[in-house]
């Protein structure tokens, strides 16, 4: 009985060291990923309000990137892939038509600003929650997802036009904080991988 589930524990084991150096591989994309949220906070940082059409399609870019990073999550996760791939699929979807209505896109935005940043602060938490068995940075996402929440109760109770002038705070806020997190991501998953190695 014992031989039998020592048997039956092995594949999964050994399936998930090769999907975690199949991961370790890739850590630069997170670092790159990372480099670049940061780099848009600067450029968002610095828009004034008449630059709606212009952030609209930076917002639309971050949606895309987004999307695609929580799909390669889903793609190469355990039990919570399902809701990356989730995420992932809303966020591209978002991107898209960002990229085609940047105007209204961003008076979307303005308009469910506090929303979005609450919906994307829980899923922080939840993200770190969900990785903290594996990572031990995973009171990073954490705070990051309580300010994200605060941020969003916030904005939530402010009028379309100051809504509107502070969104390009929040979504260089946002790329700050997600940048941050990309790089540090980076370095967990790289560190993780030479440990499966060792």
């Amino acid at each position: 009985m014992d031989t039998s589930m020592n048997a039956a524990a092995q594949p999964q084991t050994a399936e998930a060291r090769q999907a975690a150096q199949a991961l370790s591989k890739w850590w630069w994309g997170w670092l790159v990923s990372g480099i670049l949220w940061i780099l848009a906070s600067i450029v968002i940082l610095q828009f004034r309000q008449s630059s709606i059409t212009l952030v609209g399609i930076v917002i639309g870019i971050m949606f895309l990137v987004a999307g695609i990073e929580e799909l390669t999550v889903a793609f190469v996760s355990g039990g919570w892939r399902w809701l990356w791939a989730v995420f992932g699929v809303i966020l591209l979807i978002g991107g898209i038509y960002a990229l085609f209505n940047p105007v209204q896109t961003f008076l979307a935005v303005a308009d469910l600003l506090g929303f979005l940043f609450a919906l994307v602060g829980i899923f922080w938490i939840i993200e770190a929650f969900a990785t903290m068995a594996n990572n031990s940075l995973w009171w990073l996402g954490l705070i990051s997802g309580i300010i994200m929440v605060l941020l969003g109760f916030w904005a939530g109770g402010q009028f379309l036009a100051t809504q509107a002038y502070t969104l390009l705070i929040f979504a260089g806020v946002w790329a700050l904080l997600h940048g941050i997190t990309d790089i540090i991501k980076a370095f967990a998953i790289k560190r993780m991988g030479a440990m499966v190695a060792a």
